[in-house]
């Protein structure tokens, strides 16, 4: 139909894609280079921040280096970051780089249609009343989405301390493989932020594809707690040391010392230790994606499973 033909031309894509992925996703692989060398960070990168838009790794990359991802079945790159040295951080003497996105490309999409789907977004954005990512330009939401290019999983934080009980879902969280471990970068706006760098201990549950509409009705949890636990859609089991409210249908739960705390831009960037680590369950878990990712897979016949 020729409505199909010209939808491209005149919509763009969705910006970001709910898709269902069996953890740890295997789709894409991460690679950092700088200087001759060259290192698989897909499990030792992650958003610290999104205003400055920044990416930390337990790597030294040098001060320019270039940060790939690439589809693991056909080996194309998918796209690539251009990062700046922009500070170190250390945490129990364990060294990690923080990195400014200066530039980024993707591949995902072909010549015309990437710079104008491109632009398409950014005009859908500009008409928005609503602040889209902390009113990021969008040359950063675009570079936000190549760093979407793996997926990210989706997971509920809880946070337990006298007087302030909360759970809301957050993606900006991964381990740095080679430090031993695991960051959350967390807006500087929610009301358990304060409450976390105090306490030093959440609960992380791995939540399952299914759950997509309940994971949604708790990001009113960043501005405000919920009044009654026993009126949440969900039930809850106690984390194993720490005996913080997590979810009981999780496919896993892990509890986080929290080490080190500190703010990035926007954000309040966490580094903690696993200290338990409870596989409940297999399934798929929630990951998000960027919309035109979706949108490669599929022309590849290879579609993620969407939530």
């Amino acid at each position: 139909m020729w409505k199909d033909w010209i939808r491209p031309l005149v919509r763009p894509l969705p910006q970001w894609s709910t898709i269902s992925v069996a953890p740890p996703q295997q789709a894409v692989i991460a690679t950092l280079h700088w200087a001759g060398k060259s290192a698989d960070v897909t499990a030792d990168h992650t958003v610290a921040s999104l205003k400055p838009l920044t990416i930390a790794t337990s790597l030294d990359a040098g001060e320019r280096p270039v940060l790939e991802y690439r589809d693991r079945s056909t080996g194309q790159t998918l796209g690539v970051l251009r990062l700046v040295r922009a500070a170190s951080i250390a945490a129990e003497d364990t060294p990690l780089a923080l990195y400014h996105v200066a530039s980024g490309s993707q591949r995902c999409l072909g010549w015309p249609r990437r710079p104008w789907n491109a632009w398409l977004q950014s005009r859908a954005m500009s008409k928005s009343r609503a602040p889209h990512h902390l009113a990021m330009d969008a040359a950063a939401v675009q570079q936000l989405m190549i760093a979407y290019l793996c997926p990210r999983p989706v997971v509920l934080v809880s946070v337990d301390a006298p007087g302030h009980r909360n759970i809301f879902p957050m993606d900006l969280i991964g381990p740095l493989e080679h430090s031993g471990l695991f960051s959350l970068g967390l807006r500087s706006t929610n009301v358990s932020m304060p409450v976390m760098r105090e306490a030093r201990r959440v609960a992380l549950s791995d939540i399952p594809a299914t759950m997509k509409k309940v994971v949604y009705q708790f990001s009113e949890h960043h501005k405000q707690p919920p009044a009654d636990w026993n009126a949440l859609p969900m039930s809850a089991r106690l984390s194993r040391e720490f005996a913080i409210p997590a979810v009981a249908t999780a496919l896993r739960i892990r509890e986080l010392s929290i080490v080190h705390s500190q703010e990035i831009g926007s954000h309040m960037f966490f580094l903690g230790r696993v200290v338990s680590d409870e596989k409940l369950a297999e399934g798929d878990q929630l990951h998000h994606t960027a919309g035109f990712h979706q949108a490669y897979r599929r022309r590849q016949g290879t579609p993620f499973a969407e939530a």
